[in-house]
């Protein structure tokens, strides 16, 4: 099952152009900046912008073609806002059986794994009035996943929030990530909310998708933005497979090669994602030694693109991932970096993403 969207809206003197498929499981995101489109689009997922023309087909169900517009009531669809839209006079148990009586289809998700899910056993008989903003998205979650809708679209739900309260929902969203079998389509402006929770992107700009596809993909390919300035990172999949107890180190294998970072408290076989930042990435014609650096990766270069009047950025194939490097365009001339070019990458520093 794919979800497919083709649509065409315009208010006033925006305008909305997108054509991208989705999976049919795990995190999407839509990203871009604040006013390119993004809320819009969700909204013309979930029926509400009756200007919207097009396509939005979820699996073999057909929501918005040129016969027909299927209400909002009959989309299967959660919405999670950025400011939860809950009964502020019930309790949050009542504010989730509410979710449950809005079900349009069987597969419901059982009440008690959602609360478990989300951490919301000790709050069902609370008022919503006082519940901080975290908790509340919390129910706001919840109460989406109870009406047990075929694609959940959660409009950045962490946006409203302070730093503490984002830091406390995290957790729960990844938790969700691992545990629903149904596609979750996430707006944010957050490119490090994107780089932890998501695993294909639909990049949005002036209204337009300009690109769509897997996360390290976008974030590394040239033609786009996200690939330069001093922000520029990759962010790859690898497996714990080892602690040095002595040095306080971990182990880590990924297809681009093995990895060392400071020690991690989890135990063997835990996949984990790693942010590899561009400034962070040397190239070195052999693999150093005696250096301080501890990770030196075999690595062929891909592409190079200009990256401002005195650098180049470089993406290079490690493995089955990406990564990339700022170089100054001297240092591109004397190692002569060029497509097919077969060089090591001397890797500084590499993040988990918690």
């Amino acid at each position: 099952m794919t979800i497919r969207i083709d649509t065409r809206v315009r208010k006033g003197d925006f305008r909305l152009q997108a054509s991208f498929e989705l999976p049919a499981t795990g995190f999407s995101a839509v990203f871009g900046a604040s006013g390119c489109g993004k809320t819009t689009l969700l909204r013309v997922i979930a029926g509400l912008e009756p200007g919207a023309e097009g396509l939005v087909q979820v699996g073999h169900e057909t929501w918005l073609d040129a016969r027909q517009r299927l209400p909002t009531h009959r989309r299967a669809v959660g919405y999670v806002f950025q400011q939860p839209a809950l009964f502020v006079h019930l309790n949050v148990r009542a504010n989730l059986r509410y979710g449950m009586r809005r079900r349009r289809v069987p597969r419901a998700l059982a009440f008690d794994d959602v609360v478990d899910l989300l951490g919301l056993g000790a709050m069902l008989e609370r008022r919503v009035p006082g519940l901080s903003g975290g908790e509340r998205q919390r129910v706001a979650i919840a109460q989406a996943l109870l009406s047990s809708p075929r694609l959940l679209l959660m409009d950045e739900p962490m946006a409203a929030l302070d730093r503490a309260s984002r830091r406390t929902l995290l957790p729960y969203l990844q938790g969700l990530q691992r545990a629903l079998d149904i596609p979750v389509l996430y707006v944010s402006h957050a490119l490090d909310e994107v780089a932890r929770l998501t695993d294909f992107m639909v990049l949005m700009r002036d209204g337009r998708a300009v690109a769509s596809g897997a996360v390290n993909d976008l974030l590394t390919r040239l033609d786009l933005p996200l690939a330069h300035g001093d922000e520029a990172e990759a962010v790859i999949r690898a497996r714990v497979i080892g602690h040095d107890e002595h040095d306080h180190l971990s182990e880590l294998e990924s297809s681009a090669g093995k990895l060392w970072v400071p020690r991690v408290e989890l135990p063997l076989g835990t996949t984990v994602r790693l942010q590899v930042r561009a400034r962070d990435v040397s190239l070195a014609l052999q693999p150093l030694t005696g250096s301080s650096i501890l990770n030196s990766l075999p690595v062929t270069v891909v592409d190079v693109a200009e990256d401002g009047p005195s650098q180049a950025v470089v993406r290079l194939q490690a493995g089955d991932e990406m990564l990339l490097t700022r170089v100054t365009r001297r240092s591109q001339r004397a190692l002569a970096i060029e497509p097919g070019r077969h060089l090591y990458a001397q890797v500084k520093s590499v993040a988990l993403l918690p």
